[in-house]
Formats: structure tokens, sequence, C-alpha cells
């Protein structure tokens, strides 16, 4: 195929516009309630080489006796580009914007009220601090409860005294998407005076992150993360060493949560009396289901709202894994909202504090009742697809088309949810609901639906393991995959399956709008994306059970549902198989073509894992390499011949002999999590066998190969890189 046409499908299927935050403003009018809903959208722009934002808005009008019966919509404003903005908030009384801006180096903090600006301080200039955090990990932008003081976290300021000698001394950050974020500082501004001060007393073991008023606007309430006695990658692990912490204005400080946990993502209820957050495991797998703890103001007393959830029935919520949305409480601060990983779904759950009873609010079928007995055996397939595993297919799943397989929360204010819901043939598509009486639904209304949907067929599949492979110490466990393909296959008998594996470990491929998958699909292949066993979304066993494990029970999984699918469908190509994936799931890409190198007719992975021994002393996350093939990690631990030789025995290095197909990689040069180091490790093995390897260097990139023009030449390489294999 032209290069040029692939690049122009994908141009259409990733420039789609994705909503990221919202906002809600309530009116009240003599006659109806108006609300007001800002959303922000992020959109891919493939001329400019990076991704743009905008603003747009929703005016919607309710009785004002029956606030929750949405009579019209207006006609949405226009779309406001807000490029350049690093930091945004509103305050809630006042309607004044807050906003940190980016303008030629400097960075500026602007104050907009209903006559325009109002103040603006150079941040830079005034030389109190250094660059504003504005990740989702440690940022944040927060008013005062008298709107006078804003709250943010930036950079300490270096000590521009420092001796010469000193200069070049080592400096630690926060890892892989983090780096040059080493000390954060609580920063307040006085809005009356201009002023800017950089609050004292955080203990100087931790790091402060996530910061937020306490109810008297005369101290703050913070995550602050151990440091000592050095930094671990922080980025997409909730199991690192944390407590809240309460500092006032004068520098006292306390501790609000116990020892040895990890927590984040405080969230205060409306009337100020309660505080929840997110709490785990230090160690051990580097996400996990998390219970919400609840703390209360006054008394100090913390309870569990939720709990972990080890092993959930079928049809029971599946446990929290995922961060909450900034604003997620009823206006009555007795329910929360949020969005998490179930099984092959993301779902929009309420839990109610008087019952701590979880609901279900989207109308996936995440929450189902137990699935029927499996059918009887089918017929035995031809020996190269014999497997024991079966699919349990569930109830009338057979065309999902017009369900929305996830539904993430962007906010919930005044009782109004924002939400933003995909599947695998449907784009993002912005949606609103109030919040339902006990035992009523939600009425959902569409505010934007994407400019296209797609032709395609997808369905879930439920795996279960053969009795062989059932993991002993976690036995029973299931695990499931999308399948996604074309409704009208092109011009072909049989669909080339292209297997799709999610990196993480623990993570998961829920059944939503992705883009990869979508140009994929349009091209004609198949595309089936796996989530073994140690995904999230299935409970903390599964979790639990790839510990130790890695290169084996996930290996056999994948492949599991591999022959689930090809056993299922017919009209997919047994002889035609692809398999791609990043980190992980380049691990799992490049362990396949080796365990079964007559299977897999072509690999392309992304910053794949080769040799788990070489890359323990390379790696932002040092403690993961250890807790992945069964060690406990603890910080002066020195690698032992015996723990170097299991992380060899896990890695694909290992089975580098046998493969067969021809192997894609692409390397992002700044990649601090996985070293680019791993995937020339094969690839100097595969051209000294002289097996087919090409390899892209991205010398701009990370571990996610996330930058716009990146993504595009992956994916043009992929597609290929395939159809001249497959």
């Amino acid at each position: 195929m032209d290069p040029g046409l692939i690049t122009g499908l994908y141009e259409e299927v990733s420039g789609l516009p994705t909503p990221v935050s919202a906002r809600v403003k309530e009116e009240q009018l003599p006659e109806v309630r108006i609300y007001t809903v800002d959303v922000e959208w992020s959109q891919r722009d493939l001329v400019r080489g990076s991704r743009l934002f905008y603003s747009q808005q929703w005016t919607l009008i309710t009785d004002s006796n029956n606030h929750k019966s949405i009579r019209a919509v207006l006609t949405p404003g226009p779309c406001v580009p807000v490029s350049g903005e690093l930091l945004s908030g509103l305050s809630p009384l006042q309607g004044l914007r807050a906003v940190v801006m980016e303008i030629a180096g400097h960075q500026l903090l602007e104050i907009w009220d209903q006559h325009g600006i109002w103040k603006c301080l150079n941040l830079t200039a005034l030389n109190k601090h250094g660059r504003v955090y504005h990740d989702a990990q440690f940022g944040c932008l927060s008013w005062s409860e008298c709107e006078n003081k804003l709250l943010y976290l930036a950079e300490k300021s270096k000590n521009t005294s420092m001796e010469t000698q000193d200069r070049s001394v080592y400096c630690e950050d926060w890892g892989e998407g983090l780096t040059n974020k080493s000390a954060p500082v609580i920063c307040v501004v006085n809005l009356q005076s201009g002023s800017i001060s950089v609050l004292q007393g955080v203990p100087t073991d931790v790091s402060p992150g996530q910061a937020l008023w306490a109810p008297d606007s005369q101290s703050v309430i913070f995550v602050g993360w151990y440091h000592k006695p050095f930094r671990l990658g922080l980025r997409f692990c909730s199991n690192r060493r944390s407590a809240l912490f309460k500092l006032d204005l004068d520098g006292n400080c306390e501790c609000l949560t116990g020892d040895n946990l990890s927590v984040s993502c405080p969230r205060m209820s409306p009337d100020k009396s309660t505080l929840i957050y997110l709490q785990g495991q230090v160690f051990g797998p580097h996400s996990q289901c998390l219970s919400l703890q609840q703390l209360d103001l006054k008394s100090g007393k913390t309870s569990t709202l939720l709990d972990v959830v080890n092993r959930p029935q079928p049809g029971e919520f599946a446990g929290l894994y995922e961060a909450l949305a900034r604003c997620c409480w009823s206006a009555d601060s007795q329910r929360v909202v949020f969005s998490s990983a179930c099984r092959n779904w993301k779902s929009l759950f309420l839990v109610d504090r008087s019952t701590n009873k979880v609901t279900s609010l989207s109308d996936n079928p995440s929450f189902l009742p137990p699935p029927p007995p499996p059918p009887p055996p089918p017929p035995p397939l031809p020996l190269h697809l014999h497997h024991q595993g079966h699919q349990r297919e569930q109830k009338d799943l057979s065309d999902l088309s017009k369900l929305y397989g996830s539904w993430k929360l962007l906010t919930v204010q005044k009782d109004l949810m924002v939400v933003c819901c995909s599947s695998p043939n449907t784009p993002p598509t912005l949606r609103v609901g109030f919040l339902p009486l006990a035992g009523e639904a939600v009425t959902w209304h569409t505010l934007q639906k994407p400019l296209m949907t797609f032709d395609f067929h997808w369905t879930v599949l439920d795996v279960t393991p053969p009795p062989e492979e059932d993991n002993t110490h976690y036995s029973g466990l299931d695990f499931g995959a999308v399948l996604v393909k074309p409704s009208h296959p092109l011009h072909e008998a049989k669909t080339p399956l292209v297997v799709f594996i999610h990196g993480g470990p623990h993570s998961q491929f829920p059944a939503e709008w992705n883009i990869t998958a979508a140009g994929l699909t349009k091209l004609g292949f198949a595309v089936l994306m796996v989530n073994y066993r140690g995904s999230t979304g299935f409970g903390q066993d599964s979790i639990l059970s790839l510990i130790g494990q890695i290169g084996s029970q996930d290996v056999k999984d994948v492949q599991a549902a591999v022959l689930t699918a090809l056993r299922m469908d017919i009209t997919l190509d047994p002889k035609r198989l692809a398999v791609i994936g990043g980190s992980h799931g380049g691990f799992l890409s490049c362990h396949l073509v080796g365990q079964y190198p007559d299977f897999y007719r072509v690999c392309a992975a992304r910053n794949p894992v080769i040799n788990a021994a070489t890359l323990l002393g390379t790696s932002d996350i040092v403690d993961w390499r250890y807790s992945s093939v069964g060690f406990q990690y603890s910080y002066d631990l020195i690698p032992t011949a015996e723990a170097l030789a299991a992380m060899l025995e896990s890695s694909p290095i290992t089975h580098a002999a046998q493969i067969k197909a021809p192997v894609l990689l692409m390397l992002g040069a700044r990649d601090r999590r996985v070293s680019p180091h791993q995937g020339l490790e094969l690839y100097k093995v595969l051209k000294s066998r002289e097996s087919p390897v090409r390899l892209l260097w991205f010398p701009e990139d990370g571990h996610s190969l996330s930058r716009v023009d990146t993504q595009a030449d992956c994916f043009l390489n992929t597609v290929l890189w395939l159809q001249q294999h497959l």
C-alpha cells in the first residue's frame, strides 16, 4: 500500500478530538436553571507535529422545580484555542479564572474576571521558585475559600551562590516522564498584594504534590512522597511510599495517615467535612487495586469507604484502579463518582457513603449476572491450533457496535456528570447526566458526537486457562480480550490477525477507542487486544498472580487468547498472525515470536524489555525488576547471582535464537524506564544470525513514544512492516 494512503488514514483516525477536562457552572433564574459546561479538548495535528488544546462551551436549560430534567441544550459556542495554558482553575464564588501560561520562556500567572485580565504576575521574573509543575502527578492550582490566595507547586529555586565545585553535583529526579522534577515546593500567591511565598515546614524527607486548601484556608493538605534514601520512578506507579500531610501557613506540619502506605488523589467534600483519598501497598506490583479511604476532618478518624477487591465474582464490582477526577463528589457530600477498569470494560461507578454500596452508572455490560456454563467442546482444531482454553460468551454480546465500552468521568459538579464515552468503533463522545436518586437510572444526553464512527465489528472474550496453566497460588482466575475486525473484509476470504498486547504489565485494554487498533482495522486487519492475568480490572488476586511469573504465565495467556479467538471466529486467518506491543507488551511480543517461532509471521515492538538482568542498573523502577521475578525489594538490595539468573530466565533474550519472524524495533533514546539498549541488545542478536530486523531510533522521545510525529512514524512503519511480511 502507498505510504501516503497509510499516513492519510492515520491522520483521519488520530485527528479526532478527545475531551480531557470539564467544568460546570450553575445559575438560577426565575423559571429555569442554567448549567454552563466548559470542556477542554485535545487534538493531534500532524502538520504541526503537536497536540492542540481548545475549549468549547455548552448551555443546558433545566426546569426550575425539577432541575434534573434537561429541557434544552443550546448550540455550543465556537472552539477557542487554549494552547500555551499549563494550568487553569475557576474560583467557585466569583468565577475568577486563574491561568498559568508559558510565553517566550516565561511562566505567567494571569487572573481573569468578567471585565478582562485583572492581574498578571511574571513568575519567572519574580524568581521565588523554579518552573511551575503542571503534570498530573504533582501539579495543582487551588483557590482558597476567600478567593484571595492561590496554591500551586513548583521546583525549588536553585541557590545561585553555590560554590563552583558543587555545580556538577548529581541531582536526582522522579524518573520517566518527570525528568528535571526533583524538589517540589508549595507556593502561595496573595492576590491582593501580588506577593508569592514558598511554604516552609515540609518534612525534609518528602516531596510534596497534589496540594489543596484545608477548610480554614490557613493550612494546606498535600501528598508527600518519601524520597530517601533515593527517588524511584513515580509515573504509573501507585506503590510508592507516601502519606497525607497538613501544613499551616506558619510552618507547622502533621502527618494525617499511617506509615508504609501509598496514598494519592486527596479530594475534599463540598461541605468541607471529609477528605477522601486512594490508598495502596508499597512496592510489589507497580499498579494495584486500591482502597478508597475517608478522613473525618473534625474527629481525625479514618475509615474505609471501598476496600481492595481480591477476587470479584461475575457481575460484581471489580475494584478501583485509577486516579479520581478532581471533582468527584455529589453536591450533598454523601456520594462519590469514579471511573475504573472492570474486566474488559472501563465503567462509571457511584459509591454511597451511608451504605458503602457501589452502583454502576454506565450502560455497558460490566455488571452482568454470572455467565452460563461453557458450551460443549468444539470439534478439535488442527494440531498447531490445539489449546484447552475456552471462550465464555457473555449475555448476548455478539453485536456491541451501539454500546460504549469505556466511560471516563471528567467531572461531577452541581450533581451534573460530564463523561467521555467511546468504544472500538466510536471515537470519544461527550455526554452529560445528573446523578440519579436511589434505584433510578441516569438519563444521559449526548452533547458532542464524534465527527464519524467506523464500520467495525467488536466483541469481548472471557478466557479460562487450561488446567495445566492454572496458577496454583491463585487458582481459578480467568482473563479477557477485545476483538475488533472489519465488518466487511477487504477482498479476502480470511482476515489477518494482529495481536496487540498492552504494557504495564498491570494496566488494561478496555473496549474503548484506540487509534492504533482503529487504523489497523480500517486497513483490513483484525485486532485482538489481550488482558492477560495481571491486568487491572480483574481483582487484586489477578495482579498478584503475575508476580514471579512474567515471561511464562502472561505469554501463555496471550497464546490462549489467540487460540480462543481463532476457534470462535473462522474468518480469522491462522496462517497470517502478527504480534505488536510496547514496554511489557513489547516484552511479550518478543517472547511469543521466540517461544512460538512457527506460529507468528511478524513482530513490531516499542521500547521492549529484552533482558531484565541487564536492565536492572538502568531502569528508574529498579524495585519492579526484583518484584516481577518474585524477589522482595529493599533500597539496600545488592544484586545476587540468583536474582540475576531469575531475571535472565524470564527474558525474551533467552529465546532469541529461535526467532524466525521479522522484527521491527522502535526505541526512544530518552527512555528512563526501559533503556533503549534493551532493544539494541535484541537487534544485535538478530543481526548476527541474519534474521530480518529493522530498528527505528527516536532521539527526542522517551518510554511512551508519545510525540505526535513519532506516533505517526511508528504507525506508518508498523503497517508497512506487517504488509511486507504477512
